[in-house]
Order: structure tokens, then sequence, then C-alpha cells
């Protein structure tokens, strides 16, 4: 398969008047408490549920991380106005539904990653599939410049964007790949050469099990971020999971500044190495899911 590096042209500039200031940014940060956890049964097969209290992590990132994170939302807003990258449209709205929200799964993730997977998080190669603006693999890349982050994304004007904020924000830890799940699963530069895959906003579990675990070494991590109440989706999506080399981990609650006031990260752990007819052709895990 063929996979592009994606570039802005040379002949084209970029203008942008920083509209938010660190006071915008800091407004955010003023009362959270310290996380407090707790665990539950949810069904017989002893997969828990761990509530993550006031999860926002944007107060325990230094001056220069807060400014890469203003810096990516300004150049967000004003690409925006020339491409579909979100529908959120203000300043506070972005830093809440898109910025803590992406922040909030690594909690799920640090927790989940040293009790079954490794002592450390450090240096964790990481995968986010369908970034689509970024979100949330280069607001995680910002918050953990020591980890390898790739961004796939299908679209080339969003890899251009991708590639521009990159540069913006001054990372040395982001590759931006444009390529469809379902090839790059087949790529030996791709297929389980990762530790944790992520996706936000992608697509139902049982098609992102398809497009996510081919990417995951065998003993690593995929964390699908969704909605307030999304068990029925995870049981729909055991038989894909299970194929692919994996079993469900554990259901994280966070709070968020959702409609319903929290997101689940899901957390699946990639048991055996996913069979050599997995993922399937391009389009067919959305057209039939397992």
């Amino acid at each position: 398969m063929l996979m592009w590096l994606c570039k802005a042209p040379p002949n084209v500039q970029f203008q942008f008047q920083l509209s938010f200031s660190a006071r915008t940014l800091s407004k955010h940060l003023p009362s959270w408490k310290p996380n407090a956890f707790s665990r539950c049964r949810i069904n017989a097969k002893a997969l828990t549920t761990t509530r993550i209290v006031n999860s926002s992590h944007l107060e325990t990132l230094d001056s220069r991380q807060q400014e890469q994170i203003r810096l990516y939302v300004d150049a967000l807003l004003q690409w925006n106005q020339k491409m579909n990258l979100t529908a959120v449209k203000e300043v506070n709205e972005v830093m809440e539904r898109h910025i803590e929200d992406s922040l909030a799964i690594l909690a799920p993730i640090h927790k989940s990653y040293t009790s079954h997977c490794s002592t450390s998080c450090d240096k964790i190669r990481l995968v986010d599939v369908g970034t689509g603006a970024g979100l949330p693999g280069l607001v995680l890349a910002i918050a953990r410049p020591e980890w390898n982050v790739t961004l796939v994304e299908s679209m080339n004007k969003r890899c251009v964007f991708l590639e521009h904020a990159v540069s913006l924000t001054g990372l040395s830890n982001v590759h931006v790949v444009r390529g469809r799940a379902e090839n790059l699963g087949h790529n030996i530069s791709f297929r389980e050469q990762f530790d944790i895959s992520v996706a936000r906003a992608v697509a139902e579990m049982r098609i992102l099990a398809e497009y996510c675990l081919p990417l995951v070494r065998v003993g690593g991590l995929f964390v699908a971020a969704k909605g307030h109440d999304p068990q029925e989706e995870v049981r729909n999506a055991e038989r894909a999971v299970q194929l692919m080399g994996a079993s469900l981990l554990q259901l994280c609650s966070v709070e968020s500044q959702s409609p319903y006031g929290k997101r689940t990260a899901i957390v699946c752990l990639k048991d055996h190495p996913t069979p050599k007819k997995y993922p399937r052709d391009p389009g067919t895990p959305a057209k039939m899911p397992l």
C-alpha cells in the first residue's frame, strides 16, 4: 500500500491572530479536586467500571504546554472557518468539549497500562485512528511529550491542517499519516506496532475494534472514548473484540463537558495476535460490522 505524509503546499501562507489569552485558558483551571476512584461490577464476566471524578488535567500542564494548547486551539478555530474540522465555534466550548475531554482519558490510559501492560508509561507508542482535527491524539502528544504519537487520518485537507498544527506547536513527537485503518492494519510498518490505540467520535465500538486492534501489539491496549452510557454498544462489540484477539478490560467513567456530564473510556486488552484476515477490505467493517 502507499502511505503519504501530508505537507502544506509551499506557496500557501497562513496568517493567524491569537484569539484568546492565557486568561481564557486559566479560567478552566481553578477548582478541581484530586481524582477519586470507585469500582463496581457491571456484568457476570467481571468487566469493571471505574469512575474518575473531576478529571480535567489542564492544571497539570506546564506553561509551555499551555501555550501549545493555546496555539492549537487558535489554529483550529481559524482553519475551521474554511473547512469542516469541528462543529464547535467558540474558544470556551473548544476548551471544555475538546481539550478537557481529550485529556480526560489520560487517567484511564495510565491506570490500565500500568496495571496490565507495563510498570512504566514512558515512551509509549500511541496511534490515534481517525484523528480528524487531532482529537485526542495531538492533545495527548502535548500533554505527554515523551510519547511517540501517530495521527491517522484519511482526508488530505485534514492532514494538511494537522501538519500545520504540529509545526505551529513545535511538537517533535507526532507523525501524521494519511491512510485508512483497513490498509494500515496489513502494513508491516503499522500492524501490531503500537502500545496503545485510541479513537474518539469515529464509529461504533464493533467497527472501531476492527480498525484499531490490528494496530496494537499483543499486551497493549485499545481505548475508545464513548458517551455516558455505552453498555449496549459494548455488549454488541464483544464478539468483534474477541475476533481481533482482545478482551474487554473495563469501563472508565470520567467527568466531562458532554451533554450528560460524563464520558466513558472503554479499555480493551490485546491478548493474542489478530488473525491475518483482519481488518477486512476498506469500507467493509462499516458496511458489515462483525
